[in-house]
């Protein structure tokens, strides 16, 4: 998604939702901070092996645009800024537990490697 967010008209609350999901790693940002809590922005980047700070930037401005990031800077040198859920982030993510269980029970199944990401989330 690029510019502004689309506003419909939408086929069904799908075609809505995939609307606001656009891209690989808005996902991953909605389970890092809720499994995490409130993040900076390297700890965001550390714990999403893989993204580009060009694409975590991009993806935080337009979530929260969406009203399902909240922003906030500190006034310090240097700036300190963290990236937390809202509500409606809240209430995405557990609207994308069913989809997560789907999977898990995929990974299991077909015996699919998963991303060791232990090492990062205490960082």
């Amino acid at each position: 998604m690029s510019g502004a967010p689309r506003s419909g008209p939408y086929f069904c609350g799908i075609d809505a939702a995939l609307d606001v999901l656009g891209g690989k790693w808005k996902a991953l940002i909605l389970w890092e901070l809720e499994a995490h809590g409130t993040r900076r922005f390297v700890q965001l980047r550390r714990g999403l092996p893989g993204v580009s700070e060009k694409m975590l930037t991009q993806h935080l401005r337009e979530m929260e645009q969406d009203g399902l990031v909240r922003r906030e800077v500190f006034a310090e040198v240097p700036p300190r800024v963290e990236y937390s859920l809202t509500d409606h982030g809240r209430s995405l993510n557990a609207a994308l537990a069913p989809l997560g269980e789907w999977g898990t029970n995929r990974i299991s199944r077909d015996g699919l490697a998963v991303v060791d990401h232990s090492a990062t989330a205490t960082r």
